[in-house]
């Protein structure tokens, strides 16, 4: 009989799933092991695997549709075997009288990219595709998303996918490389109201709920203190002529606060509402923003690894958030987190706990300024820390000795190298 397919469970804190893209078609043959779809879970993109054979009869959830937890999303069975009644078995019958018309529809909407080289076209001379040409394009849902809210003619595009199907790859290559069409300027009539609405991802939905939770049930109060960075900046220059291996101001961050939470392990907590736990580990979460939000890979064991394989370990972990290749367990099991925006030149700003931690850093901007340092007026390379603390773990002192300590290992960075 018939086999119904159900949207499965991809991470503990899953609601729903969003199809990405089929990697079947309907009437393909199916084997164990094959790549179905790819599926967005409220952390990452993640392959769906087929633990089924036989042919794919039936596809029931399109391209960017969100399915709910044991939602039905395909049928597989043997060549010609009547799908309907396995979802009417199932509770999710077809009425005969549109069957033929969703069936057609599912086809086209579930043909699918298979692996190839992302290649972009050269701009295109001609007019850009209007919505009914963009319809007649072979083209994901997401790429089509994705090209319009870049302002590309994806008419333009050459797709690499199935058929020459233009999927996501497809439309972030042409962004990289310029091949794009610029998008037409838009001059508003005075006084028009017009807007957008843009559907709310699986991860940005969980992203604000937990935020949420967190903002509004941990009591938060704030300490910021100012750190000379000037040794750690000859230090980082220091470790680039011996070893020719680069660390970034960020991994030294990660370092110290990683050193200083094992003096002080009631930072390295969490609450857990009737206890608190203080881990004996240290797992540093490091805040890596993605177009949907923030995603937050673990470094684990933080405390015994090197400057040099904290940044190889960021990079590698960062690289794979935003391609939403993370899988789960590289995000769970922080005892504390850091959120770096010194690069955009922000110089102090404060961050919500990110749970279960009862603290989360965050970083600002080096920034030039003159000191005073022996009673004289010197050049300084000043950095400000702001430590976000759950007051229900943490008191003030105790979040006042930590950054103390981290403070003391920044600016005599050679510390932490014994």
């Amino acid at each position: 009989m018939a086999e119904v397919i159900r949207m499965p469970r991809m991470s503990d804190t899953m609601e729903e799933g969003v199809i990405v893209s089929w990697l079947k078609k309907e009437g393909d043959q199916v084997k164990t092991g094959d790549l179905l779809a790819e599926i967005e879970t409220d952390k990452a993109t993640m392959d769906f695997e087929s633990l089924w054979e036989g042919t794919l009869l039936h596809i029931g959830a399109k391209e960017g549709e969100a399915i709910p937890i044991d939602g039905i999303i395909a049928v597989i069975g043997k060549k010609g075997e009547d799908f309907k009644a396995a979802l009417a078995n199932a509770g999710n019958g077809v009425p005969e009288a549109s069957a033929p018309a969703d069936s057609t529809a599912s086809s086209k909407s579930s043909e699918s990219p298979a692996p190839a080289s992302a290649t972009a076209a050269k701009p295109s001379a001609t007019a850009p595709a209007t919505d009914a040409d963009t319809d007649r394009l072979k083209a994901s849902p997401l790429a089509k998303a994705m090209a319009k809210e870049s302002g590309i003619d994806i008419a333009s595009i050459k797709g690499t996918g199935d058929q020459g199907r233009i999927v996501r790859r497809d439309v972030e290559a042409a962004i990289e490389t310029g091949g794009t069409a610029p998008a037409a300027a838009v001059t508003p009539v005075f006084g028009q109201e017009s807007f957008e609405e843009i559907n709310v991802s699986q991860m940005r939905k969980t992203i604000a709920r937990r935020l949420a939770e967190s903002k509004f049930s941990a009591p938060h109060f704030y300490l910021t203190l100012e750190i000379n960075m000037g040794r750690a900046s000859d230090a980082r220059q220091r470790i680039l002529d011996m070893s020719g291996e680069k660390v970034s101001f960020n991994d030294m961050v990660v370092k110290a606060c990683a050193m200083a939470l094992r003096k002080h392990p009631a930072v390295n907590s969490s609450w857990m509402g009737d206890k608190i736990r203080r881990n004996h580990h240290v797992h540093v979460g490091v805040a890596v923003a993605v177009s949907e939000g923030l995603l937050v890979p673990v470094i684990r064991h933080t405390d015994l690894k090197s400057m040099t394989q904290i940044n190889t370990e960021v990079k590698a972990l960062a690289a794979k958030a935003k391609d939403k290749k993370l899988q789960p367990e590289e995000m769970q099991g922080n005892t504390f987190t850091i959120s770096n925006l010194g690069m955009f030149g922000i110089e102090e700003f404060t961050a919500i706990i990110n749970p279960p931690d009862a603290c989360i850093l965050a970083i600002g901007a080096i920034i030039d300024k003159p000191i005073i340092q022996n009673g004289a007026v010197v050049a300084g390379k000043m950095m400000k820390v702001t430590l976000s603390c759950d007051h229900r773990v943490v008191d003030g002192a105790t979040g006042a000795q930590f950054l103390q300590t981290v403070k003391q290992y920044l600016e005599e960075p050679m510390m932490m190298l014994v």
